[in-house]
């Protein structure tokens, strides 16, 4: 009789093994198509990119190099405005060349390959969502319905405030700076790129703090009294990133790279202070019933 029960246990236990596996191997197959989905709207993205390469390049890419980009004539128009001596900046010191015989070719698909990346980054956060919206339960699911358009509005708005903002004052600074007047600036195009696409993406993924903090607020990591204590090292540390993301030193960049970090840290301790309080009403619910 014994030995027909530990048959029967080691069956089911056998059975729910299978089924573990199997449901470990179904998620498993679910996450491949997400990626894949991901990547061929990534690779559809950067198609119509390279297509459309010279416009985008010269519109886009190359604009903050010009002193008629829109950042530098606001810029000129508030210092005329307020009689701000030095504020307009009518010319960019330097030259943009290529030292590589594949270099342009290079530098198109590369280009097209990050705009891809920029673009398809909304779908991205959608397939993202595809794949963890059936693990949540339905309160959950309501909780973080705008998941994707409240990720994605607050990436397109860091990518804009980089481009428009910090990039333009990075290149006016970087390409004025000289320590000698027998020195010539010529920066390859792989490098002035670099600058513009590290500022762009670093301030779209920073503005997904919002996000992070709700995040980490609902799985009982954050709350908002604990970012209130902390706000004085907070503060510190968000200067020390706006310095990093703005590679330019003087105080203007590193300001105006500060004060969105230092909004979107207060609108996170508002974020986690309804979490928080959230959490506690369902403790509450729970110990009472």
């Amino acid at each position: 009789m014994s030995n027909e029960k530990n048959l029967v246990k080691a069956i089911k236990e056998k059975g729910n093994n299978l089924e573990a596996e199997m449901s470990f191997f179904d998620h498993l197959e679910a996450l491949r198509w997400h990626l894949i989905r991901s990547v061929i709207a990534v690779a559809v993205f950067s198609i119509i990119a390279f297509c459309n390469f010279h416009f985008l390049f010269n519109t886009i890419i190359m604009a903050p190099f010009h002193p008629t980009f829109w950042s530098f004539r606001m810029m000129c128009y508030l210092g005329t405005l307020f009689h701000l001596s030095g504020f307009c900046i009518d010319h960019i010191n330097g030259h943009i060349i290529n030292t590589e015989m594949a270099g342009q070719f290079l530098l198109q698909i590369n280009t097209s390959l990050l705009i891809g990346v920029i673009l398809g980054i909304p779908y991205i956060l959608w397939e993202i969502w595809r794949f963890i919206k059936p693990a949540l339960l339905e309160k959950e699911r309501k909780a973080a319905s705008g998941f994707v358009f409240y990720a994605s509005m607050l990436f397109i708005v860091g990518i804009l405030f980089g481009y428009y903002i910090l990039v333009p004052e990075s290149v006016a600074f970087l390409a004025g700076y000289t320590v000698s007047d027998t020195i010539n600036n010529q920066f390859t195009i792989s490098s002035y790129l670099s600058i513009v696409s590290t500022i762009t993406l670093l301030t779209g993924i920073l503005f997904e703090l919002p996000i992070v903090i709700y995040i980490l607020a609902s799985i009982g990591i954050l709350t908002g009294t604990f970012m209130r204590k902390t706000r004085r090292y907070a503060i510190v540390i968000i200067m020390i990133v706006g310095a990093i993301v703005s590679p330019s030193p003087d105080i203007l960049t590193t300001t105006l790279a500060t004060i969105p970090l230092l909004v979107l840290y207060e609108v996170g301790i508002l974020v986690a202070s309804v979490v928080e309080k959230r959490r506690l009403k369902k403790h509450e619910e729970l110990m009472a019933s």
